[in-house]
């Protein structure tokens, strides 16, 4: 199933994560990493292993044939895993999930940020704002979340201007979001470096 939701101007996208249903939190993870590091595949396993009426927030916004080829390679990896895909490049769909759903894999906060930030002219800090009061109101609406988001400031590249920004805004997502989370891991060459929560995280998946 895949349901899309991808109306910028939503009401949704401005009150989602303030009004989310609290629910019990079992188990949050934040999954980091590279470009082709198996973050996501390693996300999905994950998610698997957590729960059984499972949820797959897809931020990407498909907009030329590199993003729409990407969206069917997720789309084959996931293929059989149970997933309902919520296509959701604008906003969490908090109260969509709540009491269906008690896994969410949410993939990726990279995509998330640039989809609020850039096409609303809004700053790093008001963009990491929004993003992570939705993040707040997933983690209650959901027992079992799993987060993925992009390693950042470690490819020894000098940026500047409003992709310095972005950075800085992503970096500060991800430091919240651990924070909120039980577990953080790294996902190097496919191999998870797990920086908090690892007993936990190692009941659900191999941690080598």
């Amino acid at each position: 199933m895949v349901i899309g939701l991808n109306d910028p101007q939503s009401e949704k996208y401005k009150s989602c994560g303030r009004t989310a249903i609290k629910g019990g939190k079992f188990m949050v993870v934040l999954i980091t990493g590279g470009a082709a590091s198996g973050k996501s595949q390693f996300a999905e396993k994950l998610a698997c292993s957590l729960g059984r009426r499972k949820a797959y927030l897809a931020t990407m916004r498909v907009c030329d044939d590199e993003t729409r080829a990407r969206v069917a390679r997720h789309r084959a990896l996931r293929a059989g895993s149970g997933f309902d895909t919520f296509e959701c490049p604008f906003f969490l769909p908090c109260d969509r999930l709540a009491g269906k759903y008690d896994t969410v894999l949410l993939e990726c906060m990279s995509n998330l940020l640039a989809n609020v930030m850039f096409p609303r002219n809004l700053s790093g800090a008001d963009a990491a704002g929004i993003i992570c009061g939705e993040l707040h109101g997933l983690f209650r609406a959901v027992p079992n979340v799993a987060v993925v988001t992009n390693e950042v400031f470690s490819d020894g590249v000098g940026y500047s201007g409003a992709t310095l920004e972005y950075i800085k805004a992503l970096g500060g997502i991800n430091r919240r979001a651990a924070v909120m989370s039980d577990a953080v891991a790294e996902i190097v060459c496919g191999a998870p470096v797990v920086y908090k929560g690892a007993k936990e995280l190692g009941k659900y998946v191999p941690l080598f």
